[in-house]
């Protein structure tokens, strides 16, 4: 368990991220600023490595895997238009930041996860933190979680060649899903809003730069 002065360190720096790079930066989602400005994100990171949390920039995690950027993380939860009902699916759980403020919005999160050391300690992390509506699930995220679906959002925390299809076909109609697409080196996020007749609607957003999405339907891991 964490202790009250482990949630209350760095909540200045924590106020000073939402203001200068969330707000400042047209976040505009009550809920989504709420959430940035609860979720302790230094406790997502390594001890040597919290006083990097608040900064404007990703944070190196095990696995060779990043907690991404304060602003892309706001970015991508208010693109989602989550609500206090929403059952979201997250591909990538890595230390388990961006789950939580998922999980601060939505009714439910299911979360998948490649490396089991990163799922392993998430939950832990998540369940210390006290939060009760999310499942960490090891396994090969560019399949999704099938067995919880559908889904009202889906969001991909990895850049992928293309939005797996798996991942569409597990959307509730009128959900959405959020990826960075692209290159391995430099993605668009793009919005994928699935309509009631069944087919998808697509619009594609800023410039992003993510680790790749390994798997079945996303890019090949080298040895």
């Amino acid at each position: 368990m964490f202790t009250d002065a482990d949630l209350c360190a760095h909540r200045e720096e924590r106020n000073r991220m939402v203001e200068k790079q969330i707000v400042a930066r047209n976040i505009r989602d009550p809920k989504v600023i709420a959430a940035m400005r609860k979720v302790p994100r230094h406790l997502f990171v390594a001890a040597n490595q919290q006083q990097d949390a608040y900064l404007d920039h990703p944070v190196a995690i095990a696995c060779d895997q990043t907690v991404s950027q304060p602003y892309m993380v706001a970015v991508m939860t208010e693109m989602l238009a989550l609500t206090p009902t929403t059952r979201v699916l997250e591909i990538g759980t890595g230390s388990g930041y961006q789950t939580a403020i998922l999980a601060e919005i939505a009714a439910q999160v299911y979360s998948v996860e490649r490396h089991a050391p990163l799922a392993d300690s998430a939950q832990q992390r998540l369940e210390a933190l006290g939060y009760d509506n999310i499942t960490v699930i090891i396994g090969d995220g560019t399949l999704g979680h099938p067995e919880a679906a559908p889904y009202n959002a889906v969001l991909i925390t990895a850049g992928a060649p293309e939005i797996p299809d798996a991942l569409q076909q597990q959307l509730a109609s009128g959900g959405r899903l959020v990826a960075p697409v692209g290159g391995p080196d430099v993605q668009r996020l793009v919005t994928i809003v699935r309509k009631e007749d069944g087919a998808f609607h697509r619009c594609p957003g800023i410039s992003c730069r993510f680790v790749p999405l390994i798997g079945e339907q996303g890019w090949e891991q080298h040895p």
